[in-house]
């Protein structure tokens, strides 16, 4: 008697809990792990709407994560993993309100992951390395709050007595094939900002590095850390030795723009540290718009390339220089699409059309003889 073959059950899908799904790098880890994980997002306000996770609503900065204990309970059972992505990031908040969302915020999590035995994955920031000046410190309180906020938890992490592996992105790009990216501001907003020509001077050495990444290259980092069982270590998930100079990010927008067929702005002119300071000493009106991109581009400058963990085992493929300028170009033309009318009013005016020399009427040409 022949037996009929044994029945295999398929494994068990591990189940995530991701904090931050509706943000910045929310869609590309959904994208990148929704197929072999029950994703279960934690959302306070902003729905992720999307089919293939499971929302839960919560808060970050309530007892518990505001769940009520016997869904905090049911949820830490049901644990594998927890990827820990939100963040407050607009540095135009209250610098308290910063810290709790980045600190107290990630020590819930850490709370939930302790009792669910299970690893965090925590998101932090490449530009954590980084100091700022004195005088930085004192005149952009929300990026001090922010650097600082993300330095304190991932000390939690460390100190928190669960498996916990930190990861450094640098300033994400949209993706990397579409250049969708989720939001209007960020570095989209920044390079918009470039192509229209609203970026009339930039602080700073125009040959320092600017380290841009996909978040696609990101998120598969990300996942393939998560699918491989790594619990333990720091990841710099960062173009590195291949991002561009500030230069090169700006003669891309400058190139888009003509291409666009806009009127080619002219290149920001470089100024001193010193000098931009200053600047922002100007009238109210032009110091607001002029303070924010100010504020990035000196918490975000180094003289040297970050390290770069891609290409490492687990960590997806290195990327090179120009896989990051085809994303910087994507990015943008995804950030054109929404805004035609925008772009209409910066349209290069078409050439005059000069009017054709109207014919020679000789003698000949209207009936008199030619001699």
């Amino acid at each position: 008697m022949t037996l009929p073959p044994a029945r295999t059950r398929p494994a068990p899908r591990p189940t995530l809990l991701l904090t931050g799904g509706a943000g910045v790098l929310g869609q590309a880890l959904i994208d990148e792990l929704a197929d072999d994980h029950d994703l279960v997002c934690l959302r306070r306000s902003n729905p992720v709407c999307d089919p293939r996770v499971r929302e839960v609503n919560g808060d970050l900065l309530a007892p518990g994560l505001g769940l009520a204990p016997a869904a905090r309970e049911e949820l830490a059972a049901r644990l594998d993993g927890v990827l820990h992505c939100a963040a407050e990031t607009d540095w135009r908040a209250s610098p308290g309100e910063i810290r709790r969302t980045n600190v107290a915020g990630t020590r819930r999590v850490l709370d939930l992951a302790g009792r669910a035995g299970a690893p965090v994955y925590y998101v932090s920031t490449a530009h954590v390395s980084g100091e700022l000046s004195p005088r930085d410190r004192e005149r952009f309180p929300g990026a001090v709050a922010y650097l600082e906020s993300k330095r304190a938890a991932e000390q939690a992490v460390r100190e928190a007595g669960v498996p916990g592996v930190v990861l450094r992105p640098s300033v994400l790009l949209g993706d990397s094939g579409t250049g969708r990216a989720a939001g209007s501001g960020g570095i989209a907003g920044v390079l918009g900002a470039l192509v229209l020509g609203r970026i009339p001077v930039l602080p700073g050495d125009p040959d320092a590095p600017v380290d841009l990444v996909p978040q696609d290259h990101v998120a598969r980092a990300a996942a393939g850390l998560i699918r491989a069982g790594v619990t333990a270590g720091e990841y710099w998930l960062t173009a590195g030795p291949q991002a561009p100079t500030v230069r090169e990010a700006v003669e891309a927008c400058l190139d888009f723009a003509a291409g666009q067929g806009l009127v080619r702005p002219p290149a920001p002119r470089p100024v001193s540290t010193e000098a931009a300071h200053r600047m922002l000493r100007l009238p109210s009106a032009s110091r607001t718009r002029l303070h924010h991109r100010t504020e990035l581009f000196l918490a975000f400058g180094r003289e040297l390339p970050f390290a770069s963990s891609l290409g490492l085992p687990h960590c997806g493929p290195a990327l090179t220089r120009e896989e990051v300028r085809a994303a910087l170009a994507r990015t943008l033309l995804t950030w054109a699409g929404s805004r035609s009318r925008l772009l209409a009013a910066h349209r290069a005016p078409e050439p005059a059309q000069v009017p054709a020399p109207a014919p020679v009427r000789t003698a000949a040409a209207v009936g008199q003889p030619a001699g």
